[in-house]
């Protein structure tokens, strides 16, 4: 893991760094304009608790770095604009006045408090975002490695369940095939139990004939014997 000199000494390690502006505020509160973007000097100053000059000297020896950051120098309409449209929300906030630049003004963003936050040597709270950035980076880092181990260990779980998939493979095949010899025994009971329906029917209607018969012949016997009985 880099160090907290690193940090200052290498423009490369503190580009990939530059996306954490969260940190600012789990430092210290930042107190923004209005627009809840911008900054100026004297803000960022007041937030690392030293001079406006400390700040504005740490600008100048990087101006290129802080400027690609969001640094930001203006003048003439741009900052008349500026200023209008900073004293309307002042104005809805309350309180005191806006104060307002005379001829120019230097902006700066979270992400160039940051970046003075890497460069910023003589300042208890640039070292404290320095520390928090580096402190956060290794517990990212444990994470991932706790993640890594963590997945490492579901994957050789699921091998293991790979292995017995395999093992009940056989099994399961040879259950498959019970299952289609019974598949099959139920067909040819549906079929013997359908003929013996067919059967049962026609036997039934066998018995209604016999019964139809047997009727007539108990008349006729009756018819007999009623004869017999008269000739006697």
């Amino acid at each position: 893991m880099p160090t907290e000199v690193a940090l200052l000494e290498s423009r490369a390690l503190r580009v990939e760094r530059m996306e954490r502006v969260d940190v600012l505020d789990k430092v210290k509160s930042l107190v923004m304009l209005p627009d809840g973007i911008h900054l100026r000097t004297e803000d960022v100053a007041r937030y690392f608790e030293v001079s406006t000059e400390v700040v504005k000297k740490v600008a100048q020896r990087h101006r290129a770095e802080v400027a690609e950051n969001g640094l930001r120098l203006i003048r003439g309409a741009e900052l008349r604009e500026f200023h209008r449209d900073m004293v309307s929300l002042w104005g809805a906030e309350g309180g005191e006045s806006y104060p307002q630049a005379a001829t120019q003004l230097t902006l700066y963003t979270r992400r160039t408090v940051l970046n003075v936050a890497m460069l910023l040597r003589d300042s208890d709270i640039a070292r404290c975002v320095r520390t928090y950035l580096l402190d956060a980076e290794e517990d990212l880092r444990a994470g991932y490695a706790s993640l890594e181990h963590r997945v490492t260990r579901v994957e050789s779980c699921l091998a293991g369940v790979g292995t017995a998939l395999q093992e009940l493979g056989p099994v399961l095949n040879r259950m498959s095939h019970r299952l289609d010899s019974l598949d099959r025994r139920l067909d040819v009971t549906h079929q013997v139990v359908g003929a013996m329906s067919v059967r049962l029917g026609h036997m039934s209607e066998d018995i209604v004939r016999i019964d139809g018969r047997m009727d007539e012949l108990a008349r006729n016997l009756k018819d007999l014997n009623r004869r017999s009985s008269k000739q006697r």
